[in-house]
């Protein structure tokens, strides 16, 4: 029981002797994203690059910090009220208290989570802070989002998760960096379909339905400076849920998303936050 950060091909600490190896001469999207949410864990680069982004759109920064308070929220009720006790997140980002497994042995010690990134930094950063309880298991692994069944078939995995049983999928504010001719949809049926009944899905995406012009114009700063970025409308989310059962209230703006659950998640109350400031979608989906 208990925590093993591990890499899926060794330790994550390896090879980081060499800057470069981190990154550090150039925007990363998770210390970007670190950054929005007003965390240390970023350079100037990443801050300039940030900066440019919130030029273009001012709302970015809402927009991490209402993401989160979804994961919050979701997690919550997946874990409390729906019973879950198995947790995969993808595209982990670097830890920012309180983080997913933070949440779920809160509500269930027992519960077990994985994190999977694909980057050092990240790992790095994880393999540091990420205590879980005791009585549960906390996990980060080494994997990339774009090949499934390295993930899926990675023996760290299965030390932790039981894929025969419930487990909950999150992937938020991942999949705008998987463009069309990756496959983006293919790669989260590959994910879904080998979950077994009663897994759900967790989906946050950013769209460009609210501001088009401010979040096109953010789009092309990241694709520019960090990393190549797809916005997707409302159908083209939706897609995503294919085949699966959506909670209510369904496909949603996240601060919209169940807001009762947690007064106050968001900058400024629930119901002060635009629909455009926040430019993304949400939703929360289980397996029949």
């Amino acid at each position: 029981m208990g925590d093993e950060c591990t890499a899926g091909t060794g330790d994550p600490w390896a090879g980081t002797g060499d800057p470069g190896d981190l990154r550090m001469d150039r925007p990363h999207i998770a210390r970007v994203y670190d950054y929005y949410l007003g965390g240390k864990s970023n350079y100037e680069v990443d801050r300039e690059a940030g900066d440019q982004v919130m030029a273009v759109w001012p709302g970015v920064r809402i927009c991490a910090r209402t993401n989160r308070a979804f994961m919050h929220r979701a997690a919550r009720v997946l874990c409390a009220e729906l019973g879950l006790d198995q947790f995969l997140d993808i595209g982990t980002g670097i830890p920012s208290e309180p983080n997913l497994h933070q949440i779920v042995q809160g509500q269930n010690p027992r519960a077990r989570v994985v994190y999977v990134d694909n980057d050092p930094l990240v790992l790095a950063h994880a393999r540091a802070l990420m205590n879980g309880s005791p009585d549960g298991r906390t996990a980060c692994l080494e994997g990339d989002l774009t090949d499934p069944d390295s993930i899926l078939r990675s023996p760290e995995l299965g030390r932790v998760l039981d894929l025969t049983r419930p487990v909950a999928l999150s992937m938020l504010a991942l999949l705008h960096f998987v463009p069309d001719d990756q496959d983006a949809h293919g790669i989260v049926r590959r994910f879904a379909d080998a979950l077994p009944s009663g897994s759900a899905l967790v989906l946050t995406h950013g769209t460009s339905d609210f501001a088009p012009l401010e979040t096109g114009r953010a789009g092309q700063v990241y694709t520019e400076r960090v990393a190549r970025a797809q916005t997707r409308g409302r159908e083209e989310f939706a897609r995503f849920f294919d085949g699966l059962e959506l909670l209510e209230p369904g496909i949603v703006v996240p601060h919209r998303w169940r807001p009762y659950r947690q007064a106050g998640a968001c900058i400024g109350g629930d119901q002060d936050v635009a629909d455009a400031e926040v430019g993304l979608w949400a939703g929360l989906a289980l397996k029949p």
